[in-house]
């Protein structure tokens, strides 16, 4: 969702979703995405604009990560553009011996060998966390995941919106749970992705948090009580503002001003676009029903503590339903 006009809430949606490029024959992880936005585009670029869905690179140069290019108005239809801009990566892919392999994480990946990282343009960035942080693990290089960009209009919006999302939050987890496997074997839980998402920081722990954001009554406060401290957490490993971006807050919501969003992140990646286009439905129901408060008052959902519905979340990790 790109800085347009602000829209409020529940009038756009913007999602994304990685996919990890695999061997076609092995399905081992295969880092090539570089030369798969190149053939697409005829450049070597970072993004390619396929319709009504954007192909963009990530992290690791085995991932591709497809998303709606702006804020869509409905979710209906979604599934199917994304289905297409796929069958159309395979077309790409095949040359090279490659497909794309859905799922939240890589069963069998060994990121302490088979990490590459982005080479090309904006690898600063990459690079300025793999220095502090080492980006050699299954945090950095093998979790993908469904991304809900829901926007807001002005202060009061996002008061609402954000309330509704930190307090469901904890529960997402039991209805996108979908890497029980890491490195060739169970992990022994449900969600194994966050699990290793919530601590691949824990060098500059003001980053994550426990995942689930603070309760803030403003988006000054927010700035204030969120993002200022982390900021100043990574300014003595970053001492050349590389990592100073709203983006840097890592949590499992997180404010996107320059899109005028709120951007959920705790959703493992599914099967098919069909299967996560039905998370996203009903995610953005049940946000937009709290928003409401239909079942729960504004003032309930704000007394809602962060470290209850932490302690909720790790549950939610290992016992998923």
């Amino acid at each position: 969702m790109s800085a347009r006009a602000p829209l409020s809430a529940f009038a756009g949606y913007g999602i994304e979703i990685e996919y990890a490029i695999v061997a076609r024959d092995t399905l081992d992880v295969l880092p090539v995405a570089d030369r798969l936005l190149e053939a697409a585009a005829g450049a070597a670029v970072n993004e390619y604009a396929d319709g009504a869905i954007g192909w963009s690179n990530e992290l690791s140069l085995h991932v591709i990560e497809l998303k709606t290019n702006g804020p869509a108005p409905r979710l209906h239809g979604l599934a199917g553009e994304f289905a297409a801009a796929l069958a159309r990566i395979d077309t790409l892919l095949e040359p090279l011996g490659a497909r794309v392999l859905p799922g939240a994480m890589h069963p069998w990946m060994d990121p302490l060998t088979e990490q590459r990282l982005w080479p090309h343009e904006q690898n600063e960035i990459y690079a300025a966390y793999d220095r502090i942080f080492d980006c050699r693990g299954h945090g950095w290089a093998n979790l993908q995941s469904m991304h809900i960009n829901l926007p807001f209009a002005n202060d009061e919006e996002f008061v609402r919106l954000h309330d509704a999302i930190r307090v469901l939050l904890p529960l997402l987890p039991a209805l996108a749970a979908a890497s029980p496997f890491c490195d060739g074997r169970a992990s022994g839980l449900l969600d194994t992705r966050l699990d290793v998402y919530r601590l691949n920081q824990k060098r500059v722990p003001e980053i994550t948090g426990r995942v689930v954001p603070d309760r803030v009554a403003s988006i000054d406060e927010y700035h204030a009580r969120i993002l200022a401290p982390l900021f100043a957490a990574i300014a003595p490993h970053d001492p050349d503002g590389v990592l100073r971006g709203e983006w840097l807050n890592s949590r499992g919501a997180i404010a996107r001003f320059e899109r005028g969003a709120i951007e959920i992140r705790v959703l493992d990646a599914q099967e098919c676009p069909a299967a996560d286009l039905a998370v996203a439905r009903l995610v953005v129901a049940a946000v937009r029903d709290l928003y409401d408060a239909n079942h729960a008052s504004a003032a309930a959902q704000g007394a809602v503590g962060t470290a209850d519905l932490a302690d909720l979340f790790e549950r939610t990790l290992r016992e998923g339903e």
